[in-house]
């Protein structure tokens, strides 16, 4: 008998026809209010899930007594409770490398544009204000030849360095849990304290996983470090920035501005303050929000889906909380 699963995420039929052949699916495009009902009652006889976002905790395992693997299409696994699967000895997966690249080029885009002030003065241009030469008020920064600093060089950290590094000869600080001797060969990035990062780099972009460490690890403090020309871009999660310590610093040109892709709450309240103003560039978590790269994900979680159910090894088992 094919173990039963469930795929809660809208995915290509190639990947559905993958987990299909060793399978028996069960296949939600999106949990509403009109499909959870129906996925709770499936969830009790499932042996493994694929899909993003659900938050898997002691709660929803309990309704979950045979699930042996979850596998989350996304590098960050925040939404787990990683205690409570590892004490059920279920397997969790997620799918890091295939995305490092997309989601670098949207950071790094991002960073430009705010830079740059590119969506402002794009909507100058359309709203039909461009009259004549644009005044020094309206001048960006330049992006190549500063300092720049990543808090979190793992995949994705160490890819925007390699843009920075090579395509803009930039300068790379970086903050780790442990130093990355491969960024440091090969984008001569050096290894700083979070305080030093925050008090010498043009740019700062925070690449760090959501953990209990770094939940609001960026907070009036560091804002109060950084540079008054300083631009902070969050590439991470939006709870690891104190959010209000944020507004309060654009609103107080305590930094010049910022780019950001994530939020405390997502999709963000259009009647937020950061909405508000001309010096910060908002994206809707677009980071790995690309057709090929979303395909990659979805493949490699449901190889890991299927190996994990026959009890082989996975190429991407989660296996501790890193920061």
């Amino acid at each position: 008998m094919k173990p039963k699963v469930i795929v809660y995420k809208k995915v290509d039929s190639t990947v559905l026809d993958y987990v299909r052949n060793t399978c028996e699916v069960i296949y939600f495009e999106n949990l509403d209010s009109q499909t959870l009902s129906y996925f709770y009652q499936e969830i009790k006889e499932a042996e493994g899930i694929l899909g993003s976002g659900l938050r898997i905790d002691e709660k929803f395992l309990k309704q979950a007594p045979k699930l042996k693997v979850i596998s989350n299409i996304s590098v960050g696994y925040d939404n787990l409770d990683l205690p409570q699967i590892t004490m059920r000895k279920i397997m969790a997966t997620n799918t890091p490398g295939v995305l490092y690249d997309s989601v670098a080029d949207t950071i790094f885009g991002l960073l430009l544009a705010t830079a740059r002030r590119m969506p402002e003065l794009n909507q100058m241009v359309k709203s039909g204000k461009w009259t004549q030469n644009i005044s020094e008020e309206q001048f960006g920064v330049d992006v190549h030849h500063k300092k720049l600093g990543i808090i979190g060089m793992g995949g994705v950290g160490a890819a925007i360095a390699k843009r920075a590094h090579f395509g803009f000869d930039m300068s790379i600080l970086y903050h780790n849990r442990s130093r990355n001797l491969k960024a440091e060969q090969t984008y001569q990035a050096t290894y700083c304290s979070l305080e030093e990062i925050c008090q010498q780099a043009d740019f700062i972009c925070l690449m760090t996983p959501l953990t209990p460490n770094t939940v609001k690890l960026i907070g009036e403090k560091e804002f109060k470090l950084m540079k008054k020309s300083a631009i902070f871009v969050n590439g991470s999660r939006g709870a690891t920035v104190d959010e209000d310590a944020l507004v309060w610093a654009l609103q107080n040109r305590e930094i010049l501005a910022a780019g950001l892709d994530v939020y405390t709450q997502e999709p963000i309240s259009p009647d937020h303050p950061l909405l508000t103003m001309d010096n910060v560039v908002t994206l809707p978590h677009i980071g790995s929000a690309t057709y090929e790269t979303r395909l990659k994900m979805a493949q490699l979680a449901a190889e890991n889906l299927v190996l994990g159910l026959q009890g082989k090894q996975p190429p991407s088992i989660i296996k501790a909380i890193f920061a």
